[in-house]
């Protein structure tokens, strides 16, 4: 249906690069509360009045949890080489510790074996934010130290089920989120507005991420296990070099409280002392950062955008909240929104350039690691229309962003950068957080009523890349 909107390209990866595409279990399983899960954080959060767009659950969702079969086979005929997928916690662990849920760990059984037999690498997270609400309960959820050791738990009876099959692991997916969303600004599950909050569900985050580390090394029985932490290593960068301050922050606070402790072994000085405001890191025991500091196989990224930043002329530190923002000291910083870019539904800034130069520039910070492109895309309004009695999405602009982004992964590897894979975000249309569904990521669009899924053009260019290694290009229409 598509094959007049693409033409063959000209860049080609190499016969081991590994493309494919992502998902999130809460994003797109529903069965919320189906097969022995409990509730998650975001269960809680999206039920609570005006938390979501619409009051929009993850409820049903993409229906995943039913459609599974349906699902693979789509992946199947889209000739995908690898898929990434989180685990729900409280799918196999209802209250987050203690009791196992075998109904649970067959559905993510089942959803290996099905990738495996059509010749599909399966990619598993660990964490992607829906985080058992007992243990919020309990304990504070990741703002208490227990709940990072109840991680190493799921992480060694995850790993001891399936990992005799999977090879690729990543503890966490973007921790910054579950921490800074969901204990700074509130805009996250659970919705805590405390900064010193957010620095304590950091440090628990990374501690979890060594203790996950090491559990996995224990339970995993692959013979080629990698395992590694997806991370949104915000990509930074002045306005003018007079505001290299407010990069410096906004690096520390953003970037460099994960990178230190687990890839480094230590927090930054700098850090610590733009937030002794906030708190006193007394949270922080001896020996932890050497728990943070395991080895790893892989660095996964995750890029949407360059964010730029100026010094905010304005700030008073008189004002400096302790709490409902973003970041920890980010009045003092003020992100710029370029008019001069192209912007997705998102209203995110388009910059290939930026996943270009960030690869490179982590490569030479981190030469020892492989990096992978774990999450890329974007949200457009896609139009539903036909073509010879068949539903069809021309989604040019969408295939076009995966066009450049890809390019830009090629791009950063011919100048050096040891990128091994470029996963696309979403493989389907799925509950957008706090957003609800009014933004569509997907390569493949899903009708919420009928759940009837459609391959848009852009499903139609990550079927020809993943074939052919060739970086397909749209033609002229």
């Amino acid at each position: 249906m598509y094959s007049d909107s693409i033409a063959r390209g000209h860049l080609t990866f190499p016969p081991d690069f590994i493309l494919g595409a992502a998902t999130a279990a809460y994003q797109i399983e529903g069965g919320a509360g189906e097969g022995g899960r409990g509730p998650s954080i975001w269960d809680t959060f999206s039920h609570t009045p005006g938390k979501t767009a619409q009051g929009a659950t993850g409820d049903v969702a993409a229906d995943h949890y039913h459609q599974v079969e349906t699902d693979l086979d789509l992946m199947a005929s889209l000739s995908l080489g690898a898929y990434r997928f989180s685990i729900s916690w409280p799918r196999v662990m209802p209250t987050g510790e203690g009791e196992v849920n075998p109904e649970g760990l067959a559905f993510y059984s089942r959803l290996i074996d099905g990738l495996l037999a059509r010749g599909i690498t399966p990619i598993v997270t660990l964490n992607h934010w829906d985080l058992p609400q007992a243990l919020e309960d309990r304990y504070g959820g990741w703002r208490g130290r227990e709940t990072a050791f109840a991680f190493e738990r799921y992480a060694e009876i995850v790993g001891a089920a399936l990992g005799d099959r999977v090879a690729m692991w990543s503890t966490h997916n973007e921790p910054w989120n579950n921490s800074f969303a969901g204990y700074g600004s509130g805009a996250f599950a659970p919705g805590v507005k405390s900064h010193a909050d957010a620095l304590k569900a950091a440090h628990h985050l990374n501690l979890s991420h060594g203790l996950a580390v090491a559990a996995l090394r224990r339970t995993v029985k692959h013979p080629d296990a990698q395992i590694s932490v997806v991370l949104n290593i915000f990509r930074i960068e002045a306005e003018t070099p007079g505001d290299a301050e407010a990069a410096r922050r906004f690096d520390a606070v953003a970037n460099r409280v994960f990178t230190g402790p687990m890839l480094r072994g230590e927090y930054p000085a700098d850090l610590l002392d733009d937030t002794r405001i906030f708190t006193d890191w007394s949270f922080v025991h001896p020996g932890d950062v050497e728990i943070c500091h395991q080895p790893i196989d892989l660095l996964g990224v995750n890029y949407y955008e360059v964010m730029h930043v100026r010094v905010n002329p304005d700030f008073d530190p008189a004002t400096e909240a302790a709490g409902g923002t973003a970041f920890p000291g980010s009045e003092r910083i003020e992100i710029v929104r370029r008019d001069d870019l192209e912007r997705t539904a998102m209203d995110w800034g388009i910059e290939p350039r930026g996943l270009e130069d960030h690869l490179v520039a982590l490569s030479k910070e981190f030469p020892e690691l492989p990096i992978m492109v774990m999450e890329n895309g974007a949200a457009f309004a896609d139009v539903v229309s036909e073509s010879n009695g068949q539903p069809v999405v021309l989604d040019r602009d969408r295939t076009q962003f995966l066009i450049d982004h890809a390019t830009a992964t090629h791009r950063a590897r011919e100048r050096g950068a040891n990128v091994v894979g470029y996963l696309v975000w979403s493989l389907l249309d799925n509950f957008e957080w706090a957003e609800g569904y009014g933004p569509r990521f997907g390569i493949i669009r899903v009708d919420y009523d009928t759940q009837e899924r459609i391959p848009k053009l852009s499903a139609h260019w990550l079927s020809e890349v993943c074939a052919t290694k060739v970086i397909p290009v749209l033609a002229n229409q």
